[in-house]
């Protein structure tokens, strides 16, 4: 087994230093924060994920993980140095390769000879050479091992993948960081560092071109009179379409998918191609973000009060970067809504959109309201009290952005119903 140090315990950093851990790795996760790394230590998961509190307490006590405060402290003791800091988009659309380049320069003068550096972080094409630049070492490697982790399923993901994607030009290191993923039931692809690089970006974008194309026949289906469940259940029974992200919704976001489309645009721009494609994709889902609100605001009555259920970008996570509930909500407090919210994830007041009540109770959002808006597909909501909540409504609308509970339920207790292409 090897030891292996990761920069960052971020979303990324901590599930992969967790996972490595679970599989019999020595791991030494090292972050900035000491208020952070304390919390760790203490086994206190700053993030919802499922299954990830559970193996970070088994590693604990197994001594197979450490948190360490600094990446100079983690990197000097191990082989394999994963790097999973943050790569924000930039003014331009590009990924600002800051931290990045800070974490490759604090760690290279302690580097132990002949060790493997290995950039986790989604990166632009051509970072490992800009990561063996600012390391200065000719005696370590750099690889990139792309990660395709969907927050809510993280852990299995890392243990249960579709693929290891690897790249190297260097054989031999490819070799060893392969070794690393022993234990893991998947196909190993070994490649360069660009393609490598490129998988990534590639396959973000594509499943984002998926949901704005399966969001766009949604519309088509209003238009028309059909019924998008059955026309994307039909479509999934086709082996060359799959039925993977083809489900209907308000828009989508997260950390990932609107970051890495709008940097993979940028990347192809940079290079000489004008990947106008792939603006249409972010075009599709901004327009869906306006219909699902449009839908919102036409319901309100006069007093314009709003329930929503659903404030993270998905299920399973406390996640709220580029949540399409979000943007959802700032178009109808913008048309004057008074919106009152509930998640089971969320528990504070939104920096983003102060506007908004955040209360901790999925009956309290709606006491008053004009119009129950579905914005995250949380289970629990399918089986709440729709009596108790027919009672605690003014009006009896409901705009189900996720097409998530039972209509026919619904129009038998009176409500007025409208989903996503249905």
């Amino acid at each position: 087994m090897a030891t292996i140090a990761v920069i960052g315990t971020g979303y990324v950093g901590l599930t992969t230093g967790a996972c490595f851990a679970h599989l019999g790795h020595d791991v030494i996760c090292a972050d900035i924060d000491p208020d952070k790394v304390a919390r760790l230590q203490a086994g206190e998961i700053p993030i919802v994920e499922a299954g990830l509190e559970r193996i970070v307490e088994e590693a604990l006590r197994d001594n197979r993980i450490q948190f360490v405060l600094g990446a100079t402290e983690a990197s000097r003791r191990a082989e394999f140095h994963y790097l999973c800091v943050p790569t924000p988009q930039g003014d331009d659309g590009a990924a600002d390769l800051t931290y990045l380049e800070a974490a490759a320069a604090e760690i290279g003068p302690v580097l132990p000879a002949d060790s493997v550096v290995v950039n986790k972080s989604t990166v632009p094409v051509g970072s490992t050479r800009v990561v063996a630049r600012v390391l200065g070492r000719s005696d370590v490697s750099v690889v990139s091992n792309p990660e395709f982790l969907r927050e809510g399923t993280a852990v299995d993901d890392f243990l249960n993948p579709d693929r290891v994607v690897i790249g190297s030009d260097d054989q031999e290191a490819a070799i060893r960081v392969a070794a690393l993923y022993q234990k893991v039931p998947a196909p190993i692809m070994v490649t360069d560092p660009v393609s490598a690089e490129t998988i990534k970006y590639a396959s973000n974008a594509f499943l984002a071109t998926k949901l704005s194309f399966v969001n766009a026949i949604a519309t088509l289906c209003e238009k028309v009179g059909a019924d998008v469940n059955d026309v994307v259940l039909g479509m999934g029974y086709d082996t060359r379409i799959g039925k993977q992200f083809l489900k209907p919704g308000p828009g989508w976001g997260g950390s990932c998918f609107p970051k890495d489309t709008i940097a993979l645009a940028r990347i192809a721009e940079d290079a000489g191609y004008d990947f106008s494609f792939l603006r249409q994709v972010l075009a599709v889902n901004d327009e869906q973000f306006d219909r699902t609100a449009e839908k919102v605001i036409a319901a309100m009555g006069p007093d314009g009060v709003v329930g929503a259920w659903g404030l993270t970008f998905k299920a399973g996570t406390d996640d709220l970067r580029m949540s399409p509930a979000i943007e959802v909500l700032k178009r109808v407090v913008a048309a004057g809504g008074r919106v009152r919210a509930y998640d089971p994830a969320v528990h504070k007041a939104l920096d983003e959109l102060p506007e908004v009540e955040v209360v901790q109770d999925p009956y309290a959002a709606v006491e008053g309201a004009e119009v129950l808006a579905v914005l995250t597909e949380w289970d629990e909501f399918r089986w709440l009290d729709f009596d108790k909540v027919s009672e605690n409504m003014a009006g009896r609308a409901v705009v189900d952005g996720r097409n998530l509970l039972d209509r026919a339920l619904l129009t038998r207790r009176g409500f007025t119903y409208r989903g996503i292409g249905r």
